[in-house]
């Protein structure tokens, strides 16, 4: 289930299954998918659940049917490391070869694949800007302009009644200006996640007048307070 929000002038869609939806753009951006990242932690001696890749296309394929996107940008660090595309199996290089060949797909690279391979189909760029929203991997310190980013893995972590439930979430600054910068939840199936107000996502997010934690739940979005500028 999608909630809906405004960013930046523009009506959004949040998921609970942390994938955003652009309606005027028929667009799906997705973040760090980190696909192959326990065949990477195995080739280490760590063994992990070897269908992560498999379980975070067959959740953004799912993602693409309900919202009937025809565009996919996936905002960086796709695979968990530059070899990772080699190591998918049979069956997720067919998934991933089908979503790009039936989609107009964008990869925006990261930190973790900086040398994208080519084989897969879809645009490879290190930035997009689309309807006045910058689309990057790393949210740009300073920056104060519209910009939607992954890179963190934000997860919001409160305390209901005595018991601790912590949550992916989207993370929203808005300047004083009045413009938006969002960061977004990881896709992928093994990312874990950073505390939604660890200094370093605030920080990335400045300058803001307030920071929150956005939360899709049964249609609607709910808004968690987590800095605000005392000037």
């Amino acid at each position: 289930m999608f909630a809906p929000f405004a960013f930046a002038g523009h009506e959004m869609a949040l998921g609970q299954g942390r994938a955003l939806y652009w309606p005027a753009e028929r667009a799906l951006l997705v973040a760090d998918l980190h696909l192959e990242k326990a065949s990477w932690f195995a080739q280490r001696g760590q063994m992990l659940p070897p269908y992560d890749s498999r379980d975070t296309l067959e959740r953004l394929a799912d993602a693409v049917r309900i919202t009937g996107a025809r565009r996919v940008i996936t905002l960086g660090d796709n695979f968990h490391d530059d070899a990772g595309a080699l190591r998918l199996d049979g069956h997720c290089t067919g998934m991933l070869e089908a979503l790009t060949r039936a989609l107009d797909w964008v990869w925006i690279t990261g930190n973790h694949d900086e040398a994208l391979p080519r084989g897969f189909g879809g645009t490879i760029l290190p930035e997009l800007t689309l309807g006045g929203i910058t689309l990057r991997h790393e949210a740009r310190s300073g920056e104060t302009a519209p910009e939607m980013s992954g890179h963190y893995h934000p997860k919001l972590r409160v305390s209901v009644k005595n018991r601790h439930i912590a949550r992916p979430c989207a993370v929203m600054g808005r300047g004083a200006s009045g413009a938006e910068r969002m960061i977004l939840p990881a896709f992928g199936t093994l990312t874990g996640g950073m505390d939604a107000g660890a200094p370093e996502i605030l920080t990335a997010l400045q300058p803001s007048r307030r920071i929150d934690a956005l939360v899709p739940a049964s249609g609607k979005l709910a808004r968690f307070q987590l800095w605000q500028s005392a000037a």
